[in-house]
């Protein structure tokens, strides 16, 4: 049995999908959930489905603290959903290949430092894209620039307003990111 902790910095609505996703898995399971916003909504999500939450600060980060705790309850794998900060090279370090992201557009664009969310979405309208999607990817020291594990589109209309895009881009991450992190576990065995 793999044991996954998933990062999270808001709702939590990819960290919920997850934990149901695996819930009666013999493959994998959410140990934790570990959280850096005291006000998020993923806090509730983790007390309603039973899991683990950790809450921490910005220096307990950056410190071995997190990664000390990962290993202590034998974490496997480190799945971001929705997670803001840039993950420091001791954690990178310390689970090589073996923390991946999800990412709100289609690599390499509209990637980096400030862009995720709804700033995201605003981006890809106000550029008039035709196309958005989601990328699942490693994570390395740099925002977003991890190798590509898997993408996924779907049409941006000249009418879609920035909720619209968010909208389509959270019903192909619900589908493919609980998929992907499977898919990268068997491949493991």
């Amino acid at each position: 049995m793999k044991n996954l902790a998933v990062f999270a910095s808001g709702s939590g609505s990819n960290a919920e999908r997850l934990v149901e996703y695996f819930k009666d898995s013999d493959l994998a399971q959410v140990k934790l959930i570990l959280c850096n916003n005291p006000s998020a909504g993923v806090i509730q999500r983790a007390e309603r489905l039973n899991i683990p939450l950790i809450l921490f600060t910005r220096s307990e980060f950056k410190s071995d603290k997190i990664v000390d705790l990962l290993k202590e309850n034998e974490i496997d794998w480190v799945v971001l959903a929705g997670f803001l900060w840039l993950i420091p090279s001791n954690l990178v370090e310390a689970f090589p290949n073996k923390i991946i992201n999800i990412h709100p557009a289609l690599l390499p664009k509209f990637g980096g430092k400030g862009m995720y969310g709804h700033f995201v979405h605003e981006a890809v309208v106000e550029n008039k894209e035709t196309e958005s999607g989601i990328t699942i990817h490693y994570v390395n020291e740099h925002y977003d620039e991890g190798a590509i594990i898997f993408q996924a589109s779907y049409p941006v209309t000249s009418t879609d307003t920035p909720e619209d895009v968010a909208k389509k881009g959270q019903v192909l991450e619900h589908k493919h990111f609980p998929e992907v992190v499977e898919k990268l576990l068997k491949e493991e065995i």
